[in-house]
């Protein structure tokens, strides 16, 4: 028989490494929470992008309640609801899958900017009285997503993954070179 090793464990180290280092149990959870980040941006993304693909299909297809809950569908080529439920279907659907998450992401959130300033606004300013609730919503959800980029699981990081970059590694190259 072995006598038991002085050293402990590697199950019982990694307590004793973060109550020695002085770090709390709450920056453990916030640590943790930081590295989930890219994952919960991905739910997001994807939940998101579904339930705006949701809106366009409706108005298109009349399926879902069709357009404005009426079972009606868009007239094809009508400005701007035709339009706009083309953007939706599509510009969802290209959320969702993460593919060019940033580019489909501006456009939608154009897209709900206009319904909210064009259709809603003129009725009253806020959207809890001109029932723009929903376009503010998307509008500011989407211009985040331009700025946050997709997260994980999305086809923007496999298609970057395939060529040997990391995902937005050429937009840090082109600011570099512009700042010199």
């Amino acid at each position: 028989m072995t006598a038991p090793s002085a050293q402990p464990s590697a199950s019982s180290a990694a307590p004793a490494q973060s109550s020695a280092s002085g770090q709390s149990p709450l920056a453990a959870l916030s640590a943790r929470l930081t590295d989930s980040r890219p994952y919960a941006l991905a739910l997001f993304r994807i939940v998101t992008g579904l339930l705006f693909a949701c809106h366009g299909a409706a108005s298109l297809f009349g399926v879902l309640g069709g357009a404005g809950g009426t079972g009606a569908t868009a007239t094809a080529g009508a400005w701007p609801s035709w339009y706009a439920a083309v953007i939706q279907l599509v510009g969802g659907a290209l959320v969702a899958l993460g593919l060019f998450t940033r580019t489909s992401a501006l456009v939608s959130s154009g897209s709900m900017a206009y319904a909210y300033f064009v259709v809603h606004q003129p009725e009253a300013l806020w959207p809890m009285q001109n029932g723009g609730e929903a376009s503010a919503m998307f509008c500011w959800t989407f211009l985040l997503l331009v700025f946050t980029g997709p997260g994980a699981a999305a086809v923007d990081g496999l298609l970057a993954a395939r060529r040997g970059q990391q995902p937005g590694a050429t937009q840090g190259k082109q600011r570099v070179a512009a700042s010199a």
